[in-house]
């Protein structure tokens, strides 16, 4: 064996360190696989909304049934888990909003009895009342049974299995391109609480495929009842927007008419845009995750790849004339929703240009008293300094006589007020003329801070 040759496991160990996320996210791929269904099969489905609902308290829930004692929460990390349990399993999942049960049991008797209460003999599988323990609240529960069934003669399959759904409308279909099984259901509650969902697969369906069609059908009635979480949001909605979008009509208009003061206009659209903006912090989840639940609906629907039977609707047809008058019903209300912030900013947008032209009028009349209080300070400083070159005039040619006098009391033979009255021309050019060289100094200066 060559020496520096390593085995496969140690070769591998040369890979730098793994990312913190790798394996959560390469197993996110096999995350919630379908049962392996051996036909035929029911299914018992609930799914309640988890909001408040501790991981604990499904674990407590959990725990009451048969031989599972010893869970604890890290069995629970993954969300998902599957019991084993005493002659049927159980498929726990927990979701975002809601967790999911199944409860897979094999059935033995002919198809006129399934969906009879007895046929599931829940006393026997579950501890009495287990059910309406599960912490949560209903949202959707489905009665699911697969059999084996030839589908050479879907039309005349569906007559003979009507009688199972009552006088109800069925939506029925062919899935598969090969065509290799058939639902009905009527999307109706039972006074137990459940739908009714029948499968027909033919004999040689495998486990897995029983699996798929059985997961995908679920998951539809799931992300369907999900995505429709968003209408009552959407009508309850309607009213407060058509409030806001005629108080924003009502703003526009006032700013158009003058009718209201500025002060009071903004004050108005802050108050509006602080409620429209709570609205969207509210409900902008909801509406985005109706569109997120109704593309998984009809992705699933699309994976079922439906042929139609002579008579009835398929799934998809159902969900379109059913469930897309609703999603547009909440997609215009988010519209509107979102829409409301972008006009009342263009409506603040008019208030302020408004504002900005009143304020810049009254700083123009504020300009004009200004020149015209620096005009009359130019006209008071000229005056003041026609006062001041007097007054320093005055006091110079007054210290010109004290000096004449003494040189006339020394001796010098001068007139002092000759000589002095002599000078005061003098004197005053000399004065006004220091005077205006200080000013073009400082002028200067001025100018020089300026540049």
């Amino acid at each position: 064996m060559n020496p520096t040759a390593l085995p496969p496991c140690d070769a591998l160990r040369r890979l730098p360190p793994d990312d913190a996320l790798r394996r959560v996210l390469h197993d996110e791929v096999h995350a919630r696989p379908p049962a392996r269904l051996a036909l035929p099969t029911g299914v018992l489905y609930l799914a309640v909304f988890n909001d408040g609902v501790s991981r604990q308290a499904e674990l407590d829930l959990l725990r009451l049934l048969p031989g599972q004692e010893r869970l604890t929460l890290p069995d629970l990390q993954d969300n998902f888990l599957r019991l084993a349990l005493p002659g049927y399993t159980l498929k726990w999942e927990r979701h975002s909003e809601f967790t999911r049960y199944s409860l897979v049991l094999p059935m033995h008797a002919e198809p006129a009895g399934w969906f009879e209460s007895e046929q599931w003999n829940l006393p026997r599988l579950l501890p009495q009342g287990w059910l309406a323990q599960v912490p949560g609240r209903t949202f959707c529960a489905i009665e699911l049974a697969l059999l084996q069934a030839d589908l050479a003669q879907p039309q005349a399959l569906l007559e003979q299995m009507r009688p199972r759904f009552g006088e109800h409308t069925l939506a029925a279909s062919l899935m598969g391109n090969q065509r290799h099984s058939m639902v009905l259901t009527d999307f109706r509650l039972r006074p137990s609480g459940f739908e009714r969902m029948l499968v027909l697969a033919a004999p040689d369906t495998t486990e897995t495929r029983a699996g798929r069609i059985v997961q995908r059908l679920l998951e539809v009635e799931t992300y369907r009842l999900m995505a429709l979480r968003g209408l009552p949001t959407a009508k309850d909605l309607a009213p407060e927007l058509a409030q806001a979008e005629a108080q924003l009509a009502q703003i526009t208009a006032d700013l158009e008419h003058h009718q209201q003061s500025d002060q009071a206009l903004l004050d108005t659209l802050v108050a509006l845009a602080a409620r429209v903006e709570k609205a969207i912090a509210r409900h902008s989840y909801r509406f985005s995750a109706t569109r997120a639940y109704d593309a998984l609906a009809a992705q699933r629907i699309t994976e079922l790849r439906e042929t139609p039977v002579p008579g009835t609707q398929t799934i998809g047809e159902f969900m379109r004339r059913r469930l897309s008058p609703a999603m547009a019903t909440v997609a215009a209300t988010e519209q509107r929703l979102l829409g409301l912030p972008e006009r009342i900013s263009r409506a603040s947008a008019l208030l302020r240009t408004r504002v900005d032209i009143a304020t810049e009028g009254q700083n123009q009349q504020l300009l004009e008293k200004l020149t015209r209080g620096q005009a009359l300070q130019l006209r008071l400083q000229s005056t003041v300094e026609g006062l001041s070159i007097a007054a320093i005039s005055y006091y110079v040619i007054s210290l010109l006589l004290y000096a004449a006098k003494a040189l006339e009391s020394a001796g010098v033979p001068i007139q002092p007020e000759i000589a002095v009255g002599a000078l005061i021309p003098v004197v005053l050019y000399g004065v006004w003329r220091t005077v205006r060289r200080i000013h073009e100094k400082l002028r200067g200066a001025d100018s020089d801070a300026a540049h």
